[in-house]
């Protein structure tokens, strides 16, 4: 402040020295004084000019930071609403540069904060969306249309990471029994008859549907084929014993059992 009362001081001084200089060069030409009256004026006129649009531009700064501080403050309590925050509170005494210059940042900083969160939550509805669609599972219930809170996120991120340890375990339940599944038909020179079988046997294993019903369907085939490989087992040794038996009965030499014996 005292700084600022010593450079006007200095300017008013300048005026002062400019006045008289202006005063000697008129007396020195000889110019009358009347007309040293008009030039008079017409450098008052001039500098009232000059300071007062100065001040009329600095009159509209302090507007325009007024304006610009209630629309802070209209911002930020949409913000804190949004963002599920507390009310902000100002510090009343600083000056109206540091007041608007404070607001300020304060949107900026809550405005990202608001970006941040609706975009993890549009990235957790992406992945939400993939893991139900080959899971065949409810997507998570949130509000879309307001900014999500911290907890939302948190419960959201926890649902997410739940799907895909759900996926990964049925994906390597999936690979188990198809493998086996194959090996089974293989086996028992089963051709996949049903759209079901095909979709086991053919289908890329990271497309195919991991839905309870088709992890359980899954399991029903594998059971299916293991029955039959041990309903065939059984009728097998059923036959061959039966065979053995008429081998006794018809006393049928050892060399003719042994070309029999590969079957």
């Amino acid at each position: 402040a005292a700084l600022s009362e010593v450079l006007a001081a200095e300017a008013v001084t300048c005026l002062n020295r400019a006045m008289a200089a202006l005063r000697d060069i008129w007396e020195e030409i000889g110019i009358p004084e009347e007309q040293r009256l008009e030039r008079t004026d017409t450098v008052r006129k001039h500098i009232k000019n000059l300071l007062d649009m100065m001040v009329a531009e600095e009159e509209s700064l302090k507007e325009r930071l007024l304006k610009s501080i209630v629309l802070c403050r209209k911002e930020l309590d949409t913000l804190c609403r949004e963002l599920q925050l507390g009310p902000f509170e100002t510090e009343e005494e600083s000056t109206i540069l540091q007041m608007e210059k404070n607001l300020r940042t304060c949107v900026e900083v809550l405005q990202k904060q608001k970006r941040d969160r609706k975009q993890e939550l549009k990235a957790l509805q992406e992945q939400d969306q993939a893991l139900c669609d080959i899971l065949c599972t409810p997507l998570f219930s949130i509000d879309t249309n307001s900014v999500p809170s911290l907890e939302d996120l948190d419960r959201y991120r926890r649902h997410v990471a739940s799907l895909n340890s759900l996926k990964e375990q049925r994906q390597e339940e999936f690979v188990s029994n198809k493998r086996q599944i194959i090996l089974l038909m293989e086996e028992l020179d089963h051709t996949p008859d049903t759209s079901f079988e095909r979709d086991v046997v053919c289908e890329d294993e990271k497309v195919f549907c991991l839905s309870k019903d088709n992890i359980m369907a899954l399991q029903k085939l594998l059971q299916q084929l293991e029955a039959q490989r041990a309903l065939n087992e059984a009728v097998c040794t059923e036959l061959r014993a039966r065979i053995v038996a008429l081998w006794e009965r018809l006393q049928i030499p050892e060399e003719e059992r042994q070309s029999s014996a590969v079957h």
